[in-house]
């Protein structure tokens, strides 16, 4: 059973909010607050409101106005909640970005091993760009879940009764897709990507036998 994470694993998701991020760091840098000590605080936010509220673009466009709230001393007045609503366009659409390899190598592999693929985010959110990538006939199940941990990946094995042995976790991200699948008793295939979201980084085991390092999407092959 492979089991594979979504956003910057299939396609790409965390580069649109980074462009944003871009935007936003310009609007709010006047003298004495540079870029860097913005993005310090918006992470801050972010990492604050996540066990709460969650992921997806509504959670980072609120806490894009925490942030103005923040540093400006104020409630963010109803032009700069305009500028903020502006930006969900940046998120919608019908479309997603597939990683290089991506169709090709997902069709190959449904045919030798059973899929899964697993997310998290806003139910409606995900719900669309997994319709828009095309992707869905390859897996046997889509699951969207509030947060990927330990007992989410427990869950799963419970659900489709997973020989732990047999089965891999494929992202790109160390704290939702490597450890918690790791400390499940699963194997995991770690694929990195260069914009993948700052609260999502953390350290592996370099002598962790059961974690596969991969530098792109089609090694999977060579592989499985």
């Amino acid at each position: 059973m492979l089991i594979f994470d979504a956003d910057d694993t299939l396609w790409e998701n965390n580069v649109i909010f980074e462009r944003v991020i871009d935007e936003f760091l310009e609007w709010m840098v006047r003298p004495g607050l540079d870029r860097a000590a913005v993005r310090t605080v918006l992470d801050g936010i972010e990492a604050a409101n996540a066990p709460t509220l969650g992921y997806g673009s509504k959670v980072f466009l609120h806490s894009l106005g925490e942030c103005v709230a923040r540093l400006r001393g104020r409630a963010a007045t109803a032009e700069e909640t305009a500028r903020i609503a502006g930006w969900a366009a940046a998120f919608a659409g019908d479309r997603v970005e597939l990683m290089p390899g991506v169709a090709e190598t997902l069709a190959e592999l449904a045919r030798r091993h059973e899929l899964l693929l697993l997310t998290k985010g806003d139910t409606e959110e995900q719900e669309r760009k997994v319709a828009a990538s095309g992707l869905t006939g390859h897996f046997r199940g889509v699951h969207i879940v509030a947060e990927k941990d330990v007992a989410t990946y427990e869950r799963l094995k419970r659900a489709y009764d997973l020989v732990p042995d047999e089965t891999w976790m494929i992202g790109n991200s160390p704290k939702s897709d490597i450890l918690p699948a790791r400390s499940a008793g699963l194997n995991a295939v770690f694929i990195p990507h260069q914009h993948t979201w700052v609260l999502e980084h953390d350290e592996l085991d370099p002598d962790d036998k059961k974690v596969l390092h991969l530098s792109a999407f089609h090694e999977l092959l060579r592989h499985f």
